[in-house]
């Protein structure tokens, strides 16, 4: 008796939280595995019903990167993922990201666009988001695009996204109302990790580091910004890197 008692709990439980997620209107989240993302993703799953896109573009740390996106996934116990595969990008080149012949930068270069940058990636992922949004019935497409602090991508501006919100509004279905969410775009990088620290983000599951699949480089541009950020926030960054780092306390 105590036993079936026990059980239909759970199962009201269960029921109970399915209707929840149905009543949630669906916002996909481009997940690449590392901390703004990340962040963005606890965002999003506090008010919303979470469905995550990670996408391979032949970038040097693909296979972690998308270990990295599992892992949050698994961990959000979220169930609506897509993978894709545009290594075209990697074809087309013009990016230390994904051309192994030109040499990641160790920081950003003053007042000039690094080679990190790949030509017109956001735009490459937020029609892809674009279209499965449509097809699932999601309102809203939240990216982990940061201006203020950040390595200068063209594609991360604000107008860049006021533009493409007008792009999608001419180019879907009349009955189409989807919208590009950028809720760290002027955020500091520390003040990204407080927020992911109060919304207990899995920082020790994600990836920045542009070169390394193992142990992060901590020189590399990525992580230089990533460790600055917590270095600033007051908190040790828990993922390991190759080289010692101090963390204040």
């Amino acid at each position: 008796m105590v036993k079936n008692s026990f059980i239909n709990i759970l199962s009201n439980r269960n029921l109970l939280e399915h209707l929840d997620i149905m009543k949630k209107e669906k916002a996909i989240v481009l997940l690449s595995g590392g901390l703004d993302s990340c962040v963005v993703t606890a965002i999003a799953q506090e008010k919303y019903h979470v469905c995550l896109l990670h996408v391979n573009y032949g970038q040097r740390t693909v296979t972690r990167e998308e270990q990295a996106f599992k892992d949050i996934a698994e961990y959000y116990k979220i169930k609506n993922i897509l993978n894709v595969d545009i290594e075209y990008l990697q074809n087309i080149g013009g990016s230390s990201l994904t051309d192994n012949e030109i040499p990641i930068p160790d920081k950003s270069s003053d007042n000039k666009i690094p080679t990190t940058y790949v030509p017109f990636r956001n735009a490459n992922l937020l029609s892809i988001a674009t279209a499965w949004a449509e097809v699932i019935g999601a309102t809203k497409i939240y990216i982990g695009a940061m201006e203020e602090d950040s390595s200068g991508y063209p594609d991360c501006r604000e107008s860049f996204f006021h533009s493409f919100n007008k792009t999608i509004e001419q180019g879907t279905k009349p009955d189409t109302h989807i919208e590009i969410v950028t809720p760290i775009l002027h955020k500091t990088k520390s003040e990204v990790v407080q927020i992911g620290i109060e919304l207990r983000a899995p920082f020790h599951l994600t990836w920045s580091c542009y070169q390394n699949e193992d142990k992060a480089c901590g020189l590399c541009e990525s992580c230089t910004l990533r460790i600055n950020a917590f270095q600033k926030a007051g908190h040790a960054d828990p993922i390991p890197y190759a080289i010692p780092i101090l963390w204040k306390s």
